[in-house]
């Protein structure tokens, strides 16, 4: 149905945003970088724009949340690994980042962290089998 998708987020400071998604290890499409937005690249065809409030406000009639106050949205990224899980949510953390939620149910687990901006990004893993027949039906047949 769709090819990419384009996440919007509010943010107060392009350079420490940038600072910040660098350190994880991301990159930028520079192409779609300038003074008032970023384009941060989170896989082939996933994109999130990282938009300078007041410009973020020009794309809407709405109120700009204050996502350190308020969630408007969950942002869920696929891992590899429970490690990768980990690894990630670790430098996030180290890099200034407030840490969320665990949640492991052993075949399925992942963990949150709110960015500088307070934007909620939650890393998850799940096994192959999990994932091929549907979790709730993986952790009946497995007695989770």
């Amino acid at each position: 149905m769709h090819d990419m998708i384009f996440v919007n987020l509010p943010v107060t400071d392009l350079d420490r945003s940038r600072a910040f998604f660098e350190g994880l290890g991301y990159r930028f499409d520079d192409r779609f970088c300038d003074g008032n937005a970023l384009a941060l690249v989170l896989g082939d065809a996933i994109v999130a724009m990282l938009l300078k409030r007041d410009f973020y406000a020009t794309f809407t009639d709405k109120k700009v949340v204050d996502a350190t106050a308020e969630s408007g949205c969950l942002l869920a990224l696929s891992a590899r690994s429970r490690e990768e899980v980990d690894s990630l949510v670790d430098r996030a953390v180290a890099s200034g980042a407030s840490a969320g939620r665990t949640e492991d149910h052993g075949f399925m687990y992942g963990r949150t962290y709110d960015d500088l901006d307070g934007h909620t990004w939650e890393i998850m893993w799940m096994e192959q089998a999990a994932v091929d027949m549907g979790p709730m039906e993986y952790a009946k047949q497995q007695g989770v």
